[in-house]
């Protein structure tokens, strides 16, 4: 299929899926202005603030569109073949993900702006609110894991088309160190709008070329920073630990205000490139089935492999610990919540594509940020001219390290968010221990596995991560059934993503326990795996007692 029209057509389904199931699922919340969000009844300025709609939607959509639909569909398709990855991504948004995404929001909206984990706590009981927050933390501890170890990869990876150029040149460094450049870039604006406090304007005119500026010094000084993976993810997760620590102001704002730009200036670059790029595609469309019985089948596997790109848990966390609470009017969760999922599976089809244009030769070896920066570098080209194209695949694979980055610092606060209120640890002590073992569990996690283990790792960061959206939607379920609303658009896709991840559990844990050689990776995943297996399995039956309750009278329309 041409390039350009499988664009069209992607955009076509997507439009449609908003205009139509996105507007169906809406009009089934009554969603209704006239009815103060908790932004405007409990506005402090701080968390609390009535965000336009416009604003909100780049805001949330760049704290959810990370790594995952990036490196999940690269995966995907040099596994089981593009089209089973694009028919599952379109599907998987529109009926699945933006459901989640949508439903996360309204009923975090309706609960004073209360976290998911909270609001199956008043839903289903303190015990199961417990369990939720364990199991969202174990999540965390996996996508920290699996997104460390990939980035870890791709700044030690080469590429052989940028072999003979007229300069001494180290791929995999000079995003290394166009990364860390870019970290340091961030901390400056933050310090500069701190104390200086010049308009936004100025600073968006000076650091966003800036952003460009630091991808060119890596391309130049492409040595400077050679590690190897292991040390790579132990400075990583270094990182994670200052960064979860630092003051918003300071990092983790400046960062998503440029990563915000990074991220629509690969948009633009990838529809550039679908549309007149006029590349060929030569990864085969479908791969065929693999042997019955061996591990990698294509159910449950390539729905977990895509992940983020159809459905994440993760955004649940983003729609109820954030945006929520700047909603200013309910019927923004609409745009806000179903299109931003929707705008994530452009990014995963765009993703796709970068795949699509390489042979399954040239993809041998490659970890997924440097196959997305070898396709995302010759949509640039397009643009600049093939003469430039070592800054071109520099900068696509620093763009897949921004999005790594801001998902690690958010996951890692999070997840000591939720160690301090499960211990009952506050203060700065609290914290620091919070946060240790947050990082630590995943270090140890790479220090016991071989490095470049991602791939493994990856399949139990995108089951755990969609099982988690699925245990959102039991929550919601039960609390719309204890409205008296309809519930079947949020319980039938939590029964199919329910089914798909518990397979993938119950298959990973059989590796563990009954290969003949197996990984350490896959040990530490069957171990992994039965826990969360124990946890969902909990929630699940306390969701199920609560959905076979009597039904109330239906709610009147408000």
């Amino acid at each position: 299929m041409p390039l350009p029209l499988l664009a069209t057509l992607t955009l076509a389904a997507l439009a449609l899926g908003y205009r139509l199931y996105g507007g169906f699922v809406a009009r089934q919340y009554a969603l209704d202005d006239a009815t103060p969000t908790p932004a405007e009844r409990h506005a402090d300025g701080v968390d609390f603030v009535p965000t336009k709609p416009f604003y909100l939607l780049g805001q949330h959509f760049s704290a959810i569109a990370a790594a995952g639909p990036i490196a999940g569909p690269i995966l995907a398709a040099q596994q089981f073949g593009w089209l089973p990855a694009l028919l599952w991504i379109l599907f998987g948004v529109v009926f699945i993900g933006a459901v989640h995404d949508l439903s996360t929001l309204v009923a975090s909206v309706r609960h004073e702006g209360r976290s998911i984990a909270e609001v199956v706590k008043a839903t289903l009981g303190p015990r199961a609110g417990t369990a939720m927050m364990a199991f969202i933390w174990v999540a965390l501890v996996y996508v920290i894991v699996a997104f460390t170890d990939v980035t870890a990869s791709t700044f030690v990876a080469g590429d052989p088309e940028l072999e003979g150029l007229t300069f001494d040149f180290n791929p995999g460094g000079a995003v290394a160190l166009a990364s860390a450049l870019y970290l340091a870039l961030s901390v400056v604006m933050g310090v500069v709008e701190r104390f200086v406090r010049p308009p936004l304007w100025l600073q968006t005119v000076v650091f966003v070329p800036a952003v460009l500026g630091v991808v060119w010094l890596g391309t130049r000084y492409s040595g400077a920073l050679s590690f190897d993976a292991t040390t790579w993810a132990v400075l990583i997760l270094a990182y994670c630990f200052v960064a979860s620590l630092t003051p918003v102001w300071a990092l983790l704002q400046p960062r998503g205000y440029l990563g915000g730009f990074v991220l629509y200036l690969a948009l633009a670059i990838g529809t550039v490139g679908l549309f007149f790029g006029g590349f060929e595609v030569r990864l085969p469309a479908f791969k065929g089935f693999p042997v019955p019985g061996a591990s990698g089948l294509l159910f449950p596997f390539l729905f977990v492999t895509i992940a983020c790109g159809a459905c994440s848990g993760f955004h649940g966390l983003v729609c109820s610990g954030t945006t929520s609470k700047q909603i200013s009017k309910e019927s923004h969760c609409h745009p806000v919540g179903y299109g931003a999922m929707l705008l994530e599976g452009f990014v995963a089809v765009i993703a796709l594509a970068t795949v699509m244009i390489v042979s399954s030769n040239e993809l041998a070896g490659k970890p997924a940020g440097t196959v997305y920066g070898i396709g995302l570098g010759r949509f640039f080209a397009v643009v600049l001219g093939q003469q430039h194209l070592a800054f071109a695949i520099t900068f696509g694979a620093m763009a897949f390290s921004t999005f790594v980055f801001d998902t690690l610092d958010v996951s890692t606060r999070l997840g000591r968010y939720i160690v301090q209120e499960m211990t009952g640890l506050s203060g700065r002590l609290g914290g620091l221990l919070g946060t240790a073992l947050t990082v630590g569990v995943p270090l140890g996690f790479l220090l016991v596995a071989q490095a470049g283990s991602w791939k493994s790792f990856w399949t139990l960061f995108g089951t755990s991560n969609q099982l988690l959206a699925a245990l959102s939607l039991m929550g919601v379920s039960v609390w719309l059934k204890r409205q008296g609303r309809r519930y079947w658009y949020t319980l039938a896709p939590m029964l199919f993503v329910t089914a798909v991840t518990l397979t993938s559990l119950s298959l990973q844990v059989r590796d563990a326990l009954f290969a003949d050689a197996a990984t350490a990776a896959q040990r530490v995943n069957g171990a992994v795996a039965v826990l969360l297996f124990a946890l969902a399995a909990g929630l699940l039956t306390t969701g199920a007692k609560a959905l076979l309750e009597p039904s109330p009278s239906p709610a009147p329309a408000r």
